[in-house]
């Protein structure tokens, strides 16, 4: 693509500093808070006198504490927090009341030794007109060491208490400078040009990238039905444009075009909470249109100085984790129009380029794939209403309204309610996720955000007391991947959970497959799409999304090999773990395996050698001690844990590491072969060998029955990735069904890496039926468990109903495991033969344990639709299949003999031009199938 003459136009600002700049630090009289203030509770209380509330047009208190706050307002908790580093944002306004006020908070300074103290503090008390009012931290609060009754209620009498010790102003050490929660929203950028078309147009051609999100009118229309555009990428090395033909829109004389940013991740949603992140600038515009005339001739128009700017329009601030306000009050009609009066408009700023790589977006775009209606409204309090969408989904709300000019309607969301029917948000962390609309006032008004996006079920509207069930729709908003499959079951459970599965999985593509949608994360984390990701193959066709994101993470990796935990790196996570990087490797095999795409592995393989001996270096005694995350969230003994603290529960660092690295390097010598690259191949085999002779040296038990402390996972890795000795294969097989058995009862015992594999590895060691009990299991803890509570997609957590909700998503896949791989390729019978991957040759399986009555499941190939659907009765078993054209089957026909199988009504033996028997394998029939329909019954099958 040919930019020449082409700008980045945009404009950028001077950040905004910390709204806690300039205000002081405080803590109790005692020590010295900045080194060594005693371990423990602080109390501190500011009253205040206010007139008139209701003149208020909002109030807010901004609070950071050296290390847990709880703050209240007039006795009610307004919030609570844990970082020196990012000030918590809360609502101040409806806990004021005239006259005697009291601001609250206490402090608990954490640790096993007296260190670092503090409390800085703002409340804003903002009028409608003129300036706001602030009580900040300082000489007028007290303090106090000790807890009383009633001690943040306004009538408690803090006379007795000492005056709080002012320590010195925010920024100064050992706190460094605190990022502030609403430093991040920026009003959209509003971009505008005329030209003319001076001859006929035969061709128009519009290529554009808006950093970081954007839409591009021309002549009042939007071009394209894109939403969250372009896709998410490591800027300084790749930037996605796109590309239209819009000669539909271009017309003879006067045109206009516009483009419309807003800040995505570019300009990041945060800085330093919950973590470090990584921002890249202010939004910015780089463009071309071309114009063919019938005439031969043409006209080039291009992002440059030229161009109208302007801050001013509806979209008053944007930002993906707190959500959008719209001011329909400054609506810009006729903006993207010719003859728009853009005189108090500006020229853009010429700004830097993002540094990356220019290339054309290569995936299908995020779009509203559907809408939802809500199940039900209830007004919780006068004027606030709460919307039940029956569904957790991604996405935002379309709004409709009417009424008074100046009318705000504010719209929250939430996974969850409290007991009282109210929001439930403590699991959002930071995420402030709020609408809002300020009406004009010109009859029905319609609004749906453009630069955020929302994980929820639930939403509170307020400000409009007229609402009813018509005034909300949920717009479900992701890539859009065309569906890959089906399944359903006998199991109404199993069903249910497949249907979990699949929106939690669609909800959580934005771009990149992302770890939850609705707190202030929405990260690329690479663990937890190790495995899964092959099991995402049979929901979407998802073969463009995971080769981008495997281009994300070669983008990410640094000129040494490593590769971060999470990609695009916009949390800089460069831990040298060896289980989350490992997806760099294993999801190649998944996209040959079910996709035959060989190019991404050679296309690949330098990113991945370049990781594989990267790591090498940290190899002692041929085992790699390389793990930072564990068996990330096994069920833990505690319900209010996130993670177990118990050692019997978890499963060696080194174990893991060195299993995972083993796997890898088999993969690798597998690549290695196909491209031909032999001395790689041997090198790897070489260093895979030792490995797993110190492995086993190291960790297999002397009786050969268990590894190390013989948890459910330090079993599964060793049996899955064919580390454990031929001759102890049954026992460690046979300890980890007791484990699962008699320890677990039944239930799972693994987290996110020895889920990955666990299911598939009890079916291959002949206990289907225990797979099955798990899938099927409605107790704690299980996904049935998940469905009992009400939940509409799985969470993050096995006890997401009692966790800390500071890691509580309920919207995650990566406890999902190899429960979609084994719904499809075991249950149902459809596998790729990854001797001839992408369904060239086909595995049918099928295994019908437990009560299960039938399984129907099909898979649109890359050869086409593969279809099983089978059913069994007390005398019989029936099986309806689809051979694509162009492939053939092994069908692996549950029968006790060949003898009694038809096909397609005949007699096995006699229908030999449709199926060739090959031979009996336990309790299966081994049949050949080329393309094409048949039905298989065997009279005497299970």
């Amino acid at each position: 693509m040919d930019w020449a003459g082409a700008r980045w136009i945009g404009q950028d600002e001077v950040e905004p500093a910390s709204e806690l700049a300039g205000i002081s630090w405080i803590w109790f009289p005692e020590g010295d808070p900045t080194a060594a203030a005693p371990v423990g509770t602080r109390y501190f209380r500011r009253d205040f006198e206010l007139a008139e509330p209701d003149q208020l047009e909002s109030a807010r208190l901004v609070v950071a504490a050296d290390n847990e706050f709880v703050a209240y307002l007039n006795g009610r908790e307004l919030g609570k927090g844990s970082s020196f580093k990012v000030a918590g944002d809360f609502n101040a306004l409806e806990a004021l009341r005239a006259g005697p006020n009291v601001l609250a908070i206490a402090v608990k300074n954490v640790g096993d030794s007296p260190n670092p103290a503090a409390l800085t503090a703002r409340l804003s008390l903002n009028p409608s007109h003129g300036p706001p009012r602030l009580v900040v931290t300082d000489t007028q609060w007290r303090a106090s060491d000790q807890t009383a009754d009633a001690w943040a209620q306004p009538q408690f009498d803090a006379t007795t208490w000492p005056v709080a010790q002012v320590i010195g102003p925010v920024g100064m050490p050992p706190w460094g400078a605190i990022s502030g929660p609403e430093v991040r929203r920026l009003p959209a950028r509003w971009l505008r040009r005329e030209f003319a078309a001076q001859r006929q147009v035969t061709r128009a051609t519009v290529h554009f990238s808006g950093l970081g999100l954007s839409e591009l009118y021309l002549n009042g229309r939007k071009v394209g039905d894109q939403v969250l555009s372009p896709g998410l990428t490591e800027y300084t090395k790749r930037v996605y444009y796109v590309t239209h033909d819009v000669t539909g829109l271009v017309k003879p004389g006067a045109n206009a075009i516009g483009a419309l940013l807003g800040n995505g991740r570019y300009f990041a949603p945060r800085k330093g909470a919950p973590t470090e992140t990584r921002t890249y600038g202010f939004p910015k515009l780089l463009l071309r249109l071309q114009l063919q005339y019938d005439d031969g001739s043409s006209l080039d128009l291009v992002s440059d100085d030229s161009w109208k700017l302007t801050t001013h329009g509806p979209i008053r601030a944007n930002c993906e984790y707190d959500g959008e306000i719209y001011d329909a009050r400054m609506e810009l009609a006729g903006w993207a129009e010719p003859g728009y009066d853009d005189s108090t408009w500006t020229a853009p700023q010429l700004v830097a380029a993002p540094g990356g790589a220019l290339v054309a977006q290569m995936i299908e775009p995020i779009r509203v794939v559907e809408t939802r209606q809500p199940v039900s409204i209830k007004e919780i309090a006068p004027g606030v209403f709460i919307y039940d969408f029956g569904q957790n989904l991604v996405g935002w709300c379309r709004l409709k309204v009417s009424g008074p000019r100046d009318t705000t309607v504010t719209l929250r969301h939430a996974e969850l309610l409290q007991p009282d029917g109210a929001l439930y948000l403590d699991n959002l962390r930071g995420a402030k996720v709020t609408d809002t609309y300020i009406l004009k006032g010109a009859g029905t008004e319609l609004y749906e955000p453009r630069f955020t996006y929302h994980g929820f079920r639930y939403v509170e509207l307020k400000g409009y007391r007229q609402s009813n069930l018509n005034t909300l729709e949920a717009c479900v908003v992701h890539d859009d991947l065309e569906n890959a499959g089906s399944w359903e079951s006998s199991n109404g459970l199993l069903n249910r959970i497949h249907q979990n599965i699949h929106w939690g999985v669609r909800g959580n593509y934005r771009s990149i497959p992302t770890d939850c949608p609705q707190r202030d994360e929405r990260q690329g984390w690479l663990g937890d799409r190790s495995a899964e990701s092959k099991g995402e193959a049979f929901l979407f066709h998802t073969a463009a999304l995971y080769a981008k994101w495997l281009q994300d993470m070669e983008d990410a990796q640094k000129d040494n090999g490593s590769v971060p935990d999470v990609c695009p790196p916009y949390w800089p996570i460069y831990s040298d773990n060896v289980t989350w990087p490992s997806s760099t490797v294993l999801i190649p095999e998944h996209l040959h395996t079910q996709f035959g795409d060989r190019a991404i592995i050679a296309r690949h393989y330098p990113s991945m050698k370049r990781w594989i001996d990267y790591m090498a270096g940290f190899i002692q005694d041929d085992l790699m001690p390389r793990d930072n995350y564990g068996d990330w969230c096994v069920p833990p003994e505690d319900p209010k844990l996130i993670h177990s603290q118990d050692p019997a529960r978890k499963t060696h660092p080194t174990l893991l590491g060195t299993a995972y690295y083993y796997h890898c390097l088999n993969l690798m010598s597998r690549y290695a072969r196909m491209l031909g690259q032999l001395e790689d191949a041997g090198r790897f085999e070489a260093l895979a060998a030792r490995m797993k002779s110190a492995f086993n040296r190291r960790f297999l038990s002397p009786d050969g029955r268990h590894y190390d402390n013989g948890s459910q996972t330090s079993c599964v890795l060793p049996l899955a990735f064919n580390l454990v000795p031929a001759t102890q294969r049954a026992a460690v097989f046979d300890h980890l069904v007791d484990k699962i058995t008699r320890e677990t009862r039944n239930h799972v015992g693994t987290g996110l890496i020895g889920g990955q594999y666990l299911m598939r590895t009890l079916t291959d060691g002949g206990r289907p039926d225990l797979a099955y009990t798990l899938a099927s299991q409605r107790t704690y803890p299980s996904w049935g468990y998940m469905l009992e509570q009400g939940a509409t997609t799985l969470w993050e957590l096995w006890n997401g109903d009692t966790a800390d909700p500071a890691m509580n998503s309920g919207n995650h896949v990566m406890l999902v495991g190899d429960l979609i791989i084994w719904m499809y390729e075991y249950l149902a019978g459809i596998q790729a033969d990854p001797e001839q991957p992408g369904f060239k040759h086909i595995l049918m399986k099928p295994h019908p344990v437990g009560d299960l009555r039938f399984v129907k499941a099909t898979h649109r190939s890359p050869y086409g639709l593969i279809r099983s659907e089978w059913r069994r009765a007390p005398d019989s078993f029936q099986w309806d299949l689809t051979v694509p054209v162009n492939t053939t089957a092994t069908v692996y026909m549950p029968a006790d003999d060949a003898t009694r199988i038809t096909v397609n009504g005949k007699p096995l033996r006699k229908a030999r031009n449709l199926a060739a028997f090959l031979r009996m394998e336990g309790d299966y029939a081994l049949l050949a199938l080329g393309s094409g329909t048949y039905r298989l019954v065997s009279r005497e099958g299970r």
